[in-house]
């Protein structure tokens, strides 16, 4: 099994001669973004939505020729906006989807709040209100995709030889029996002012063998900023110090 970072939350993963495609989202607002691997991705059996938010779900009709899995609530989030939900599948949380050689398992996951460090730098930003017209066009746009707890899974994706795990957003729902020892955790590195601080609880919960970290891009200014990285491998190593720690590159393949 392997998976590549497309920028932002979109995860492709592949094994044998099955390709899966996760939360495309095109950077449209990025312009410094690589640009996403369109000839890669359109060559996926199959989409999986953490959650349907803009960021992960809105460039959904660039995908229009395969199977997308999101909750009840996405389809209906698409429809209003004018998406093609023909070829949509409601998915719930305690379902498993298979696809070639690759099985799905959806749990219940959680979007994860913003801390006022982080609100407090966007609202009194000079880039934000030099930019107060794009900023406002991005808060209407997520205004409509607004989203409810059960909206957002976690997804395990297994060859039966190795496990992936893979978050939309960082954060975890109370009570949910969330799957250990995988080989690969995918964790996203965003919404807190010190991230690095924020990631004992995700393994502990899960003792991932390896831990990569996504959305920690630039992905819709001047709302968004890149979060710095530095400080990820030592949190890790010091949480959990067998486990190997992931700060990826666009598009390009890394082993599970």
């Amino acid at each position: 099994m392997r998976v590549m970072w497309c920028g932002t939350a979109s995860l492709l993963v592949e094994s044998g001669g099955t390709r899966l495609l996760f939360d495309p989202y095109l950077r449209k607002y990025d312009k410094k973004g690589a640009p996403f691997p369109m000839d890669e991705a359109r060559g996926a059996d199959a989409v999986f939505i953490t959650h349907p938010h803009p960021d992960h779900f809105s460039d959904m009709d660039a995908f229009s020729d395969r199977p997308v899995y999101v909750s009840a609530r996405g389809v209906a989030i698409a429809g209003r906006n004018g998406m093609n939900t023909d070829r949509m599948r409601v998915l719930a949380a305690g379902e498993t989807v298979r696809t070639g050689g690759l099985c799905v398992t959806a749990y219940r996951g959680r979007h994860c709040s913003f801390d006022m460090p982080t609100v407090s730098r966007v609202l009194f930003s000079p880039h934000t209100w030099l930019h107060i017209g794009k900023a406002m066009r991005l808060l209407g746009e997520a205004k409509r995709f607004s989203i409810l707890p059960e909206d957002v899974f976690v997804f395990s994706v297994t060859d039966g030889e190795k496990t992936a795990v893979i978050l939309g957003s960082a954060g975890m729902a109370k009570g949910e029996d969330y799957p250990q020892n995988a080989d690969l955790l995918v964790l996203p590195y965003q919404g807190k002012a010190a991230m690095h601080r924020k990631i004992p609880p995700f393994l502990d919960a899960f003792r991932p063998k390896k831990v990569m970290i996504d959305h920690f891009d630039d992905a819709f200014p001047p709302v968004s900023s890149r979060v710095p990285t530095k400080k990820f491998p030592a949190a890790v190593k010091k949480r959990l110090p067998q486990a190997e720690a992931l700060i990826p590159e666009y598009n390009v393949w890394y082993d599970v």
